[in-house]
């Protein structure tokens, strides 16, 4: 009765078919537009864009509409590449322009920044972007599932209903024959796969990794058990089609969970690692480590993170989040001593192979809560020159904003994966003493929503 209340005093209803102007995108590509004053958000919709929709939910303040037919187009809209990009929930953005994609990011990043941040007057510049952002990532994941036949693919968006797909072109060119080769494996042993409802069968993911530089492989297959049947032979197929395959490896995820990998790992060929280069720096790469998928934008984003530290070789800096170490090892270059803070066991043991690997010995990494060890490593005399973040999509936590404040650092360089968050954590910095000198988004994820940010933040 509440909810029929609740639509009745919308100005649209649900299944009724409505003409409606395009004003904006929202960060996840979504086209925004309004009804008699009811902001509706419209899937595959673009700004400039008169649009027939059907509502299919409304909530008090909001809808969503599914686009059915484009009265108006944009100037800006364009044929995607990909043939199944409407259904397949990884690209929200295909079918608009990569220029008009790039300017998107950065007023994604300016309407954060000044909305959710209240900060005005902040240098944000144009979003970097690629020359070529086609068949960028190194890193995929795809699940696999069973409808009449194996499907292997990624998720339609907002559901967990598998697209079958033999090829996308963000990823590298070796998933395709991935994915093939492990489809024609479980046919031919009729081995099962994982069904989510009921917690049973056997393959749950596979995940690739590949170094840019060095072209090195690791096929990760992610199973509901201990043991893999005919592994043996599936080690066959794979070694004897995929070029600079270095290792294959079982990731062991019994739970009923939606978190993809487990903790567990089990090498069957070769090692539990491969390598690759970000600059002049060599990284050992493992099944769990945390490594930007678009290798040759991290280069444009640490660059522009070490500039923004503006080191003269006398700093003593700290790296909160620090995962394998790639961007403290950046920083010493041209800092006197680094101190690498991470709460994953396996990326620190990583970043110190890493820094005994590319003989760095000014920088020591520590296990633990970034929240948690460095208002620690205050209390007990440490303080830094440059502190830099790099948090995951939530942000950095209050504990160590407020360490920040205290540690009093003449720079901050902030690199965020989520324009809300940092924005928020942007404003907290400007309220305890600190400003933001300039921002610089980078498009590390060409063709979605998504954009990474690097932010550089002075002490007042």
């Amino acid at each position: 009765m509440e909810k029929q209340i609740m639509e009745a005093k919308t100005p649209v209803e649900k299944n009724q078919d409505y003409i409606i102007d395009i004003t904006g995108l929202t960060s996840e590509g979504m086209g925004v537009g309004k009804i008699e004053g009811f902001t509706v958000f419209v899937e595959g919709a673009l700004p400039q864009e008169q649009a027939e929709i059907r509502i299919v939910k409304i909530h008090k303040t909001y809808g969503f509409g599914k686009l059915l037919n484009i009265i108006k187009p944009s100037i800006s809209r364009v044929e995607p590449k990909c043939g199944i990009v409407k259904r397949c929930g990884g690209c929200q953005l295909q079918h608009l322009s990569y220029e008009q994609q790039l300017e998107m990011k950065t007023q994604s990043v300016k309407d954060a920044i000044e909305r959710i941040g209240g900060l005005k007057d902040i240098k944000i510049h144009n979003t970097i972007g690629m020359k070529e952002p086609w068949r960028y990532r190194n890193k995929a994941q795809f699940p696999i599932g069973m409808n009449e036949d194996v499907i292997i693919g990624f998720y339609a968006n907002r559901t967990h209903q598998i697209v079958d797909t033999s090829k996308c072109i963000i990823q590298d060119e070796l998933n395709d024959e991935v994915i093939g080769i492990v489809k024609q494996f479980i046919k031919k042993y009729n081995l099962s796969v994982y069904n989510e409802s009921t917690g049973k069968g056997l393959l749950r993911h596979i995940m690739t990794r590949k170094g840019f530089k060095t072209g090195d492989v690791m096929v990760c297959l992610v199973i509901n058990g201990n043991k893999l049947p005919n592994e043996k032979v599936l080690i066959e197929m794979l070694t004897s089609r995929i070029q600079n395959l270095k290792s294959i490896v079982l990731n062991i995820n019994t739970k009923q969970t939606n978190v993809i990998l487990g903790e567990k790992n089990v090498v069957i060929y070769g090692e539990d690692y491969i390598t690759d280069y970000i600059g002049e720096f060599k990284f050992k790469i493992s099944p769990l480590s945390f490594f930007q998928v678009n290798p040759i934008q991290t280069e444009v984003l640490y660059g522009k993170a070490l500039e923004y530290a503006a080191l003269t070789g006398n700093e003593t800096v700290i790296d909160a989040y620090c995962g394998i170490g790639t961007i403290s090892l950046f920083l010493t270059q041209k800092a006197k001593k680094v101190y690498g803070v991470e709460i994953v066991g396996q990326a620190i043991e990583n970043a110190k192979q890493n820094a005994k690997i590319n003989n760095v010995d000014n920088v020591e990494f520590i296990l633990g809560e970034s929240e948690k060890v460095i208002p620690d490593l205050y209390k007990k005399g440490l303080t830094a020159d440059v502190i830099v973040v790099d948090p995951p999509r939530k942000g950095c936590g209050v504990e160590l904003l407020d360490v920040i404040a205290d540690m009093k650092p003449e720079r901050v360089v902030y690199v965020s994966c989520n324009p809300s968050t940092l924005a928020r954590d942007l404003k907290y910095l400007d309220e305890k003493g600190y400003r933001v000198v300039e921002v610089q988004p980078v498009d590390m994820f060409a063709h979605t929503g998504h954009v990474e940010t690097v932010a550089s933040i002075r002490r007042r």
